[in-house]
């Protein structure tokens, strides 16, 4: 995810989505990013810390509004990973002396671009696409490189707007490779772990369709609803409904506003089958799903967002707390 906001609303993003995250969600929706550039900043910590979350974006209008450029940048880590290949000496006594530390880091480069195709009061149209550089390291044993695409379309219509978003369209490659010294190879070799050469992993195609309302309830307060569902062509998946060639995972969010000042957002998503913790005989299943809870305020170019969100499902208590920051540049008049 990208953004306190989508997170605290289940991830249902693709047709309501309208900032610089939308380089995340569905590209064509930078092109509500409007007059000013504006810049998006994200960070979340997982397992007590263990893993860190960090995520920015620029987007910037051109051409008088009908086009938006955007740049994102993700970084997912767990530092300070503790390097035990060598804790043994050769004469068998246990020597902490020789534990070093690594990181495992993923980052992910987006590069967006939107335009509009209409721009009416009674329809507006938008399409977007994403150009990915995906760089993945493990300490100095591995690294890989890899590159996708995405492209968007969002179409809003009164109070309803569409989203359609196509991730990963031409499969995503990453190719590893790796780097082990003669030594680190022996000590592999003697515990009769595999030492790779190169590896190639694929990330299949996905689509994600969503449908957003925007409920005006009075002058001042107004509430906004999505629902999307996610697409899968890679196989059976645990969810709502699991095929051999394709698997569909809904995912729903609302968001309350005062003013367009204050925020509450509550959502829900990724829904599976798993056995019941109170059944002995792993036989029982039943629906979990992963809730999330999330409020802000926006004071003139400003916003701040939060999100309570839970990385397992309803009964498991491993939440985490997400904050996010949005910044609107003004441009300077001329006198």
């Amino acid at each position: 995810g990208a953004g306190a906001r989508g997170l605290g609303m289940g991830a249902a993003q693709s047709a309501s989505v309208s900032d610089g995250t939308a380089g995340y969600w569905n590209p064509a929706g930078l092109t509500s990013v409007q007059d000013n550039p504006s810049i998006n900043l994200m960070h979340a910590s997982y397992f007590d810390n263990i893993g860190k979350y960090d995520y920015g974006s620029f987007a910037i209008p051109i051409s008088d509004n009908k086009r938006t450029l955007g740049l994102s940048i993700l970084r997912f880590a767990v530092d300070d990973i503790p390097n035990t290949l060598f804790l043994v000496e050769p004469d068998g006594s246990i020597n902490y002396g020789n534990i070093t530390t690594f990181s495992s880091a993923d980052y992910a480069f987006l590069f967006s671009f939107a335009q509009k195709i209409k721009d009416d009061d009674d329809l507006k149209m938008s399409f977007g696409a994403n150009a990915k550089i995906i760089y993945r390291k493990v300490g100095h044993f591995a690294t890989a490189w890899g590159f996708g695409f995405d492209a968007g379309f969002k179409m809003q219509k009164n109070r309803w707007t569409l989203g359609i978003v196509a991730k990963d369209i031409t499969t995503t490659f990453n190719a590893w490779s790796f780097s082990f010294t003669e030594k680190e190879k022996e000590v592999l070799y003697l515990t009769k772990n595999d030492i790779p050469v190169k590896s190639t992993e694929l990330t299949a195609p996905r689509l994600t369709v969503g449908n957003s309302y925007n409920f005006r309830l009075g002058s001042t307060v107004n509430l906004l609803a999505e629902a999307d569902l996610d697409f899968t062509f890679d196989g059976k998946r645990n969810t709502v409904i699991s095929g051999n060639t394709i698997s569909i995972d809904p995912h729903v969010g609302i968001e309350a506003s005062i003013k367009d000042v204050f925020f509450v957002r509550a959502g829900i998503y990724n829904f599976q089958k798993a056995l019941a913790d109170g059944d002995t005989t792993n036989q029982k299943r039943v629906w979990i799903y992963q809730p999330s809870l999330g409020a802000g305020f926006k004071i003139k170019n400003v916003r701040i967002d939060y999100a309570f969100s839970n990385l397992a499902n309803q009964s498991n208590p491993l939440y985490t707390h997400i904050f996010s920051l949005r910044f609107d540049l003004a441009k300077k008049e001329n006198n």
